[in-house]
């Protein structure tokens, strides 16, 4: 009942501007639920092909570890198929001004504000990509697999992650289900850094407790490529800043904001190169690099590494350590801030940061 009420609340509680946006997610996505089944079902069923019924085994044993181990929530979501008829589920739209990397953002009802915007609706997206061009903003769209509601719904599995690597697939739903632990409202990068963080120590945990020694190593090999990519993305985003702040002309910052893609692009092969890596990043930085797109990532990953050593501080104990992250998040924004900044430090030692329990032993 609390699903199909929040529906025409959410859309009573809207302007007139945005009704038509609204109304489309809405459908969109009680088109995406209508068409779940459970899993048990499915197991059941003689059609059922031996590949999809190996792979929802396997999302019953994910499910399971992130309840008994990663103490994530112990409800319905995940335990439903949904076979869509594409290989995404939605697209994310994010934009930026021409010379300023920080991302704009929407507001909406029960949620609060995000940097990003959805569409299921490839025309009307499209249309609204022409209307913020033509007012001067830059513009990334990106292609999503997944997302959570927060617990408003019970999220079933897609066709457009199923099929993924065993560990991309346990990291996706342990991703997924901390935005149903702890959300924050008007603060995206927390909560992506926050999922992003469980979601790389679960399934390092995951993994080992399979003895999966082969997917463990590629999963290390990945997070090393991931970091340094993350890493030269931001250091791109701080240069980029730079260079819109310098007492310069416009055509001067233009000039400049190429060559930083240029190097930025040339810096990743290098770092794929020595990783051994020839997918990942490759095709993103390829395409089109603008404002919108390298603040995307920054808006998902940059406070990731103080949420992994706040796992750690705590002895990889879960349930203290999301209990440490709701008192960060409770903070005011600029405190919370410096806390994640000291966090990525490794160990608070001052008074940015609430203090850990007593008796929790650090982990490696």
């Amino acid at each position: 009942m609390r699903c199909l009420i929040s529906i025409p609340l959410l859309l009573l509680l809207c302007g007139c501007a945005d009704m038509g946006y609204y109304w489309h997610s809405a459908r969109g996505h009680l088109e995406v639920m209508d068409k779940r089944v459970a899993i048990e079902d499915l197991l059941e069923e003689q059609s059922t092909t031996p590949e999809l019924r190996e792979r929802l085994n396997l999302v019953r044993e994910i499910r399971q570890f992130s309840v008994t181990r990663l103490e994530l929530p112990d409800n319905d979501s995940y335990l439903s198929y949904v076979e869509l008829d594409r290989p995404y589920l939605v697209q994310n739209l994010f934009a930026a001004p021409e010379f300023s990397t920080r991302l704009q953002q929407w507001c909406y009802p029960i949620i609060g504000c995000a940097s990003y915007r959805g569409y299921y609706d490839e025309t009307r997206l499209l249309a609204y990509v022409e209307e913020l061009e033509a007012a001067g903003l830059e513009v990334h769209v990106g292609k999503v697999s997944a997302y959570s509601t927060l617990g408003w719904f019970d999220d079933p599995v897609l066709s457009s992650f199923i099929n993924w690597p065993d560990y991309r697939l346990a990291g996706l739903l342990f991703h997924e289900l901390t935005h149903q632990q702890i959300y924050i409202e008007d603060d995206t990068t927390f909560n992506e850094s926050l999922a992003s963080a469980v979601q790389q120590v679960g399934t390092e945990l995951w993994l080992q407790s399979r003895e999966q020694t082969e997917e463990f190593q590629l999963l290390l090999r990945w997070s090393q490529y991931r970091d340094e990519v993350i890493e030269l993305i931001e250091s791109t985003r701080t240069g980029l800043d730079e260079i819109y702040a310098a007492a310069v002309s416009d055509a001067d910052k233009r000039a400049r904001k190429q060559e930083a893609f240029a190097e930025a692009r040339r810096s990743h092969q290098a770092i794929a190169a020595r990783h051994g890596i020839t997918g990942g990043f490759t095709a993103w930085f390829a395409d089109k690099l603008n404002n919108a797109k390298i603040g995307s990532v920054s808006a998902y990953n940059s406070q990731r590494p103080a949420f992994v050593n706040m796992i750690r501080a705590h002895g990889l104990d879960f349930s203290a350590f999301y209990e440490y992250a709701e008192t960060v998040g409770k903070l005011a924004k600029a405190e919370r801030d410096a806390c994640l900044v000291a966090w990525s430090r490794q160990q608070p030692t001052g008074s940015e940061c609430p203090a850990i329990k007593p008796g929790l032993a650090t982990a490696s």
